[in-house]
């Protein structure tokens, strides 16, 4: 997902700012929490970055641990040095992977609003980031490869085709060392009343509920 998009800013769904019309599409978003391994997570943003560091189940455990996303996004970037060799070549394969699990995990409030957007197309809107989003030029016109955008759409194009009842689980991508704290992540089924409360265990001796 390289090639470069244009669109013209009247005919699409466009966000930035999280408190905006359409800002729920943003993984910034609050409100939004996710189950995987058994483990309450506050944000898809917070899942994504967090798979950056398989092998540092430390840094993984303070990026989740965060009720901010943008806090979760500060601390990955603080820890760059040790983020996975391959991970440019697998970095929107996670994305997808982890809108699947906010989908999963949101049924009832994700799933319902990205169905209400229709056919349009949506754009995440930057000043900084034209790969996942697009940069706003001359006579609105959006311009970037807008990679979050379109995966938005190809999620909601596969509830459009499959329904939103018949989507209940999203498998773990097939990579080597595609781990949470240690174990591996396995096959990712939420209901909402699992999200109402969470417990954190780590091997290191030490528990963090929240």
């Amino acid at each position: 997902m390289s090639d470069i998009r244009q669109y013209q800013k009247e005919n699409v769904i466009h966000f930035r700012k999280t408190k905006e019309k359409y800002g729920w599409l943003s993984n910034m978003a609050s409100g939004y929490k996710v189950k995987v391994n058994s483990i309450i997570i506050y944000s898809s943003e917070a899942l994504y970055q967090a798979c950056k560091f398989p092998a540092f189940p430390e840094i993984q455990k303070e990026i989740i641990s965060q009720k901010s996303p943008m806090t979760a996004k500060m601390i990955s970037r603080r820890e760059k040095e040790n983020v996975r060799a391959d991970w440019m070549k697998i970095r929107v394969n996670v994305m997808r992977w982890a809108l699947r699990v906010k989908l999963i995990c949101n049924k009832d409030s994700f799933g319902q609003l990205l169905l209400s957007t229709n056919n349009k197309p949506i754009v995440e809107l930057s000043n900084k980031d034209d790969f996942w989003g697009s940069f706003e030029k001359e006579n609105n016109l959006l311009v970037g490869t807008n990679a979050l955008g379109r995966l938005l759409m190809e999620l909601r194009e596969d509830i459009m085709k499959k329904n939103l009842d018949n989507i209940n689980s999203v498998a773990p991508l097939n990579y080597p060392e595609f781990l949470l704290l240690g174990k591996k992540i396995s096959e990712v089924r939420c209901n909402q009343g699992d999200l109402n409360y969470g417990f954190l265990t780590m091997n290191s001796g030490f528990q963090v509920g929240f």
